[in-house]
């Protein structure tokens, strides 16, 4: 039997990589292995040091020390660190076609290759022996898209030195944008900037396809890859363009066809095959543009297209070109009797990042036994009872009820369930609440920390596990879930299909735990010791079931403790039960006094208002400032799309009851450390201080029934959690996934706001003149670029041919707004959906769809991984942080950049991090957070004392204010306008600021 092909990818941190190696696979059925382009084992005399660096640390550690670029976190994603060529600022006088564009990013542009975009250094550069070595294993090299420019050495790595290779080292290539640039310009082309870039912009690509031979005969035509192509359109992710001469060609000679299909001036050794014409006409930028988009070389084997064939919105068409590529490669290794080496061992890595499970199975058993975080409720029995959902009660009637004394919540909210709510289209299900999270075990991380807290306050245990043993955060989190998972069998059928979350973990991830997750430095230490992760193991848990009107009061009982405890344990198991399930009956008693939540605060005795506001928004010429700097970025090739945000802050009184806050002389008043439980001193010091924290979360909690009721959203939120209080009307759904295997994420671009006297052009009335406002093409390509971006994130861990996009920019109805959205699916490679049917290469060039395209099946090559190497949708979290809705593309770069423009040292903090759980059955379900405010117990400002306060305590409350905080932003490209985005920005400002505050907030 014949050996799969095998093809070599080059990743240049593009957040498409993915997308591009999935369609190598299913499309040409071969095995497509991943190196980066800064790879240190490409470099003279790095494997030697990382062998050593391995055996050290080992040695200290007891596990192995994993390379950066080969730890699954590759692919835009990755952790490697780049090469360091020094400061560079990136310059905007480039010609290109005869037109030449000015402009120049400011000082601090200078970066390193995806790295940060300050610092300064060297790193080996990679070896052309070293990568003659590498390329001996493949049928086939394909040179992937990226940021940055080809002339720049860190931005291209070792793709400068494929163009170098000896005949006797040659294989056939293939670049891809990044790629084909690279291509060109080894070869005598220019590269510089468009007119306008073309970032998400879907265009038809001309060719010569099934037309007749040239003047000169059929050996013109050798090598044509879109030979046999039909006509089709393509997604362009570029605002470089290769320059061969083009416009030194006279326009009767272009219209007359030869000229623009011959080798130009400039690079004789290059054959244009297409080209993309754009007009102009009506934008003032000039005439025809004479866009390049493939080329092949005249006597190697070297071929390039600058569009970008795996997006979701190429045409399937477009494949052939792949395919005809793939047949002249193999062509012409048999032609040289070429054949890739089967012996020693090669770089590069598999396609597919391996799990986290997978990892701790690989990792050498320790020699101590389990840790009391490893056994703590492991291996839980699940007790339930279902109750009717009374009439007339909400989810905050049942909260009330049920935790009304808790100093800590968690309420997953779908807030717009009820049919009278709102008349919006997207309905949510289920609310879930989270009950005694004063019993539940809680895991929490601070990056820059070698380790993770965990606590079980009740059980008076804590302790620092040790990150280096589970391959970071993420393994450990994998560990403890996996020893309390739920199998299926120990579920009820009705258990199983009626409710998503029997328990399990249940917190927040924020923003800057994504950054460090793709391998982008925070400046350390940081200026606070807030938690990036804090999860807690939620045994006792209450589902509300909107549809159905039922109420799941659940409870999970970690088995294996003594004999003697067990009867006990099931008492008190059935105890809690019984209760809650009494005061849940008793709601629609008809006695209730819960208050609605008020409109404003109430009035002091002295008239003024108890919750004064001092409010700090951005300054609207400020942000446009930063709108042209990010487009000055996009137009030099760094990014396509930049999702620019900024923070607002409201400083109030702490509390309108009395308390007891130290003020000192600085704006910013720390408080206890919220990564750790306050001490157990005295016991009326402990009360009162559990006091005050429980009339600051009724404040909070007040906000948060005023949001949802004027702001009611499917995903919704609210947490209490150590330091941090959330309060969220997220419309967003970051990523669900079930115990089938089966992960969807719906990305979220393209927003304009409703009004009843819509004008159709800012804003609508009716989805009707909302899909005509959206269905352009500047807001279609903002989320098109996040959908490939998605579907890259996806594709790392489910797979070649193993995701599909069912909804394609899809605008949905909110109650303040109208949004575009897409569903991106995807399939584990151990689900246990159908798999019998694998995608095959097809038999001819017959315009075959990728099988990842829209509408497409789910079907793939993966087989199912052993148990202990079983993928979850933990391994989807894990990898696609921080939201790609909320960094752009690509992610890394895009992230790096946005940390310049927005700030180094301002983090974004809950804001653009993701609020969910992870059921213990191994479902799952996260929202991004958006259209929120929140506020961290050790950050509180000083205020002047009020001239008329009552007595000492309140002016000690005047003086000391609680900051919340609300990012807002939109998505940068470049068609964007800086007054468009501005008004953007505000617009999503204002949901939250009003709806939370009400008309107290202006600004």
């Amino acid at each position: 039997m014949q050996p799969r092909p095998r093809i070599l990818f080059l990743d240049a941190y593009d957040s498409f990589s993915n997308n591009i190696t999935s369609l190598l696979t299913t499309l040409l059925d071969a095995d497509v292995f991943v190196l980066p382009i800064d790879d240190p084992l490409l470099c003279e005399g790095e494997e030697v040091r990382r062998n050593q660096n391995q055996d050290q640390n080992q040695n200290q550690n007891g596990h192995p020390h994993h390379h950066p670029h080969h730890n699954g976190n590759g692919n835009g994603n990755g952790n490697g660190n780049g090469n360091a060529n020094g400061n560079r600022t990136v310059h905007g006088n480039d010609a290109t076609n005869g037109t030449a564009t000015n402009g120049s990013l400011p000082a601090n542009g200078g970066r390193t290759s995806n790295g940060p975009l300050t610092g300064s250094g060297s790193s080996p550069a990679p070896s052309l022996s070293r990568l003659v070595s590498e390329l001996r294993h493949y049928d086939a090299l394909v040179c992937g898209p990226g940021p940055g420019h080809p002339d720049h050495e860190a931005d291209v790595g070792a793709m400068r030195l494929v163009w170098q290779l000896a005949d006797a080292d040659l294989l056939p290539v293939l670049g891809v944008c990044l790629g084909f640039q690279s291509l060109v310009a080894a070869h005598g082309g220019k590269v510089g900037r468009l007119r306008r870039g073309l970032h998400g912009m879907v265009r038809e690509v001309v060719h010569r396809g099934s037309e007749g031979p040239a003047e000169d005969g059929e050996r013109d035509r050798e090598g044509d890859v879109f030979r046999g192509v039909g006509t089709f359109k393509a997604t362009l992710y570029h605002s470089l363009c290769g320059d061969v001469g083009q416009a030194e060609v006279s326009q009767a000679e272009w219209e007359a066809g030869d000229a623009r299909w011959r080798p130009l001036g400039k690079c004789p050794d290059l054959i244009p095959l297409a080209w993309v014409e754009e007009e102009h006409g009506e934008d003032g930028l000039g005439a025809t543009e004479r866009i390049l988009m493939a080329v092949k070389h005249r006597t190697k084997p070297f071929w390039g297209v600058q569009y970008h064939p795996e997006s979701v919105c190429t045409e399937p068409e477009g494949n052939k070109v792949i395919l005809n590529w793939f047949r002249e490669a193999r062509r012409w290794n048999e032609a040289r009797r070429r054949v890739p080496a089967r012996d020693g061992r090669a770089l590069a890595r598999a396609a597919r990042k391996p799990s986290l499970l997978s990892r701790l199975a690989a990792a050498p058993p320790p020699d101590a036994p389990p840790r009391w975080w490893e056994t703590l409720g492991a291996k839980p029995a699940l007790r339930s009872l279902a109750v009717p959902l009374p009439p007339g009660v909400e989810v905050t009637d049942i909260v009330e009820a049920v935790e009304g004394r808790s100093v800590e919540r968690i309420v997953l909210d779908s807030a717009n369930a009820a049919p009278a709510a709102s008349r919006a289209d997207v309905r949510g299900r289920y609310s879930i609440i989270a009950s005694c999270l004063d019993e539940a075990l809680r895991v929490e991380h601070h990056v820059g920390d070698a380790y993770a807290t965990v606590t079980a306050s009740a059980a008076g245990l804590s302790d620092r596990a040790p990150l280096a043993a589970y391959g970071g955060v993420w393994g450990l989190v994998a560990a403890l879930h996996e020893a309390r998972r739920v199998p299926a069998e120990g579920l009820e059928e009705e258990e199983e299909e009626e409710t998503p979350f029997v328990g399990g973990f249940m917190g927040y991830v924020t923003y800057e735990q994504g950054l460090h997750d793709i391998g982008i430095p925070l400046e350390q230490p940081r200026p606070h010791r807030r938690p990036d992760v804090s999860l807690s193991w939620v045994t006792k848990s209450i589902v509300v079931d909107h549809v159905r009107g039922v109420i799941r009061i659940q409870q999970l009982t970690g088995q294996g403790e003594e004999e003697k405890e067990e009867e006990q344990q099931e008492k008190t198991t059935a105890g809690w039960l019984d209760k809650t399930a009494s005061v849940l009956r008793s709601l629609g008693a008809g006695d209730r006094t819960l208050p609605d939540a008020p409109e404003s605060s109430p009035p002091r005795k002295n008239g003024r208002r108890a919750s004064s506001l001092s409010l700090r928004a951005p300054q609207p010429d400020e942000y446009e400032t930063k709108v042209g700097i990010c487009q000055e970025y996009i137009a030099a090739g760094e990014s396509y799309e930049l999702c620019l945000t900024d923070q607002t802050t409201i400083a109030r009184p702490v509390s309108d009851v009395a308390v007891d806050v130290p003020v000192d002389d600085d704006d910013v008043v720390p408080r206890a450390s919220s990564t750790s439980p306050p001490p157990l001193k005295k016991r009326k010091r402990q009360q009162r201080q559990e006091e005050q924290q429980q009339q600051q979360r009724q404040d909070s909690w007040t906000l948060f029934k005023t949001l949802r009721r004027r702001q009611p959203a499917p995903f919704a939120s609210y947490l209490r959690l150590g330091g941090a209080t959330l309060v969220s009307a997220s419309p967003e759904r970051f990523l669900t996934y079930d115990r089938a295997g089966l992960c969807s994420m719906r990305p979220m671009k393209g927003t304009v706001r409703k009004s009843a006297a819509g004008d159709g052009v800012t804003t609508a009335a009716t989805l009707a003149q909302a899909e005509r406002i959206l269905h352009v093409p500047k807001e279609e390509a903002e989320n098109l670029m996040i959908v490939d971006l998605v579907r890259h994130d996806l594709h790392g861990v489910c797979g070649a041919g193993r995701v599909r996009v069912p909804d394609l920019l899809k605008v949905e109805e909110y109650r303040s707004v109208f949004q575009m959205i897409t569903v991106v699916e995807g399939l584990l490679p151990d689900a246990s959906a159908d798999l019998a049917s694998p995608c095959a290469a097809p038999a001819a060039p017959a315009a075959p769809a990728a099988s990842d395209e829209r509408n497409g099946d789910l079907n793939g090559h993966a087989k199912k991984p052993p148990p202990e190497a079983r993928y979850t949708g933990l391994d989807v979290l894990a990898a696609s942080l921080p939201p790609g809705s909320m960094t752009g593309a690509p992610k890394k770069r895009s992230c790096e950049i946005l940390r310049e423009i927005e700030g180094r040292s301002r983090e974004r903090s809950l804001y653009s991090g993701v609020v969910g759980y992870m059921c213990a059955t191994g479902r799952g379900d996260w929202s991004v957070t958006i259209r929120s405010l929140f506020r961290w117990d050790d950050e509180v400002v000083r205020a002047e004392a009020a001239a008329e306060a009552a007595d000492e305590d309140q002016a000690t409350a005047e003086k000391a204010r609680e900051v919340w905080r609300i990012g807002a932003g939109g998505a940068v490209t470049i068609l964007s306008t800086p007054e468009g985005e501005r008004e953007e920005m505000f617009t999503k400002l204002s949901g939250p600021l009003r709806g939370a505050f009400g008309e107290e907030a202006f600004f």
